[in-house]
């Protein structure tokens, strides 16, 4: 059984994907200034997931361009949904298999980042990737909202079914 934060990530990841359903290619690519656009936060949502979980989890990058073009403070552009959901999900799934190793001892270590301890913990990760995704649902849903969308999630989804506070 993954550890109960793992858990959370899923769900979140899940709630991620629940308000970009039914947003076209067109519409993904719209920016209302200042934000960026849908698409593209796909694509640093992947950033986060590939640098947390498979460069520093695993010493892997599997898309090197997404650790150029959609890092935290990088150049804002107007990517394919399609391309980022894409490059999103293989980066997932090959997190998962990691993610699903991690323990409470695991997860209270500091990671190590180009062969050197960095003062953040695998823990803080986990989280600081969840409350991201929620940062850039909110941000999507506006971008929603200002497309002219109705009828969007109005909530957190069933979290009491399938992501239930478990102790650690």
């Amino acid at each position: 059984m993954p550890h109960p934060l793992v858990l959370q990530l899923r769900f979140t990841r899940s709630e991620f994907l629940r308000g970009i359903k039914g947003v076209t290619e067109k519409e993904a690519m719209k920016r209302f200034l200042p934000m960026n656009c849908l698409s593209w936060n796909v694509g640093h949502l992947a950033w986060q997931e590939q640098r947390y979980f498979l460069s520093f989890g695993q010493g892997v990058t599997l898309f090197p361009e997404i650790a150029n073009d959609f890092a935290y403070g990088a150049p804002a552009s107007t990517p394919s949904l399609k391309e980022m959901l894409a490059a999103w999900k293989k980066i997932t799934k090959a997190a998962n298999p990691w993610l699903d190793t991690l323990t409470s001892k695991k997860l209270t270590q500091n990671v190590i980042r180009d062969g050197k301890e960095i003062q953040r913990t695998y823990g803080n990760l986990i989280q600081r990737t969840i409350y991201h995704y929620w940062y850039h649902l909110g941000e999507n849903m506006a971008i929603r909202q200002n497309l002219g969308h109705s009828n969007l999630p109005q909530f957190v989804g069933n979290i009491d079914r399938q992501a239930p506070y478990k102790p650690g």
